[in-house]
């Protein structure tokens, strides 16, 4: 297969564009597409048989459920069964943008979209690419990052196009996502809301508009294996350059301390290392490869930068990868999660 790549204004997405990527997500066809988190491989969410070509190209098991993206407010009733209360102001709090809920879905969403499960997890981006898209294909569209499963979320097109050239139709180019993390999820499905991965919208955040918002536990330590996923990323292996990616945790002179040892020995042993970053503790580590997340103090700054950062060691060639970790709350606890996931769970202490 062919995989076209088409340039798209962000601020005013070219109308003959729009409709050309509605027009293959019409017929079944499977377009990735920017959005205001990461890249997304756009399908159409109510055909059974193009959710399928959506597994197929990322080679992401079946079981594991897809978000379906809407464009406005209205779509939402015919895919689901009800909208609680508290969703509802969510809702009406957080969308257009980087919040997924799980609802009760109704009979027209096929099982293929859902992983086999009575629910469905749905978002309405605020990226004006994507609400573009979504809008002229009139349809809800399933909506997965665009990368072979398993792998760092794209940020940019030319990461779709180094995991999905040749196995998807037609890849529009609008630029680098803001937010660089998947979408946080939450399942309103229940009485209280509970986060099952998180993202940009914290729990601190949805607690101004509703009274409690739970955490899934399973968000900060390693799966079961007989796991049945609710959601994208709670079971599967997620994040993970080719690297061995480990975690080291500690004060921060002994976090360098401990890293530096740890690459000495690799060098050691003909292994290329690699050091994710901070800005302020760049200049300390001793590795063939050291690269910032950006600034501590802006949690916002390692997360729109954690994927880009991944995929660059892979580039490079490296071995072996060691990062340092951060507070886990507000921001800090999706950017903990994605790197667990990336590590595999493998966590020294540096002291």
């Amino acid at each position: 297969m062919e995989t076209r790549l088409i340039k798209i204004s962000t601020e005013n997405p070219e109308a003959d564009l729009v409709e050309e990527a509605a027009r293959v997500l019409r017929e079944g066809g499977l377009v990735a597409f920017p959005t205001e988190t990461v890249y997304g491989l756009g399908g159409n969410g109510l055909d059974s048989e193009a959710c399928k070509k959506i597994y197929f190209a990322k080679g992401r098991p079946s079981d594991n459920p897809l978000i379906l993206h809407i464009s406005q407010i209205s779509e939402l009733r015919p895919i689901v069964r009800e909208i609680p209360p508290e969703a509802q102001k969510l809702m009406d709090a957080f969308w257009p943008g980087p919040l997924t809920m799980i609802f009760p879905k109704s009979d027209i969403v096929p099982l293929t979209t859902t992983g086999g499960l009575d629910t469905v997890a749905v978002r309405f981006p605020s990226h004006p690419v994507a609400m573009a898209i979504i809008r002229a294909s009139g349809l809800p569209i399933a909506g997965p990052s665009a990368n072979s499963s398993g792998k760092p979320s794209p940020t940019r097109a030319s990461h779709v196009a180094f995991d999905l050239s040749g196995k998807i139709d037609m890849i529009v180019d609008g630029g680098a996502a803001e937010w660089g993390l998947e979408s946080t999820i939450v399942d309103v499905s229940g009485e209280i809301p509970i986060i099952l991965r998180p993202g940009a919208i914290t729990k601190e955040m949805m607690e101004t508009v509703v009274d409690q918002v739970l955490i899934d536990p399973a968000i900060l330590s390693k799966p079961s294996d007989d796991l049945r996923p609710k959601a994208p990323g709670m079971k599967y292996t997620h994040y993970s350059p080719v690297a061995k990616v480990t975690l080291v945790k500690g004060d921060t002179k002994a976090v360098i301390c401990k890293i530096n040892q740890l690459c000495a020995a690799d060098g050691e042993q003909g292994k290329k290392t690699g050091v994710m970053a901070t800005e302020e503790t760049k200049s300390f580590y001793q590795a063939d490869v050291v690269l910032s997340l950006g600034k501590r103090e802006k949690p916002e700054e390692i997360g729109a930068n954690l994927f880009r950062v991944l995929r660059k060691f892979d580039f490079l060639g490296v071995d072996t990868v060691y990062s340092e970790v951060f507070p886990e709350e507000g921001e800090g606890l999706a950017i903990m999660n994605r790197l667990n996931k990336a590590a595999g769970y493998s966590r020294i202490d540096a002291e």
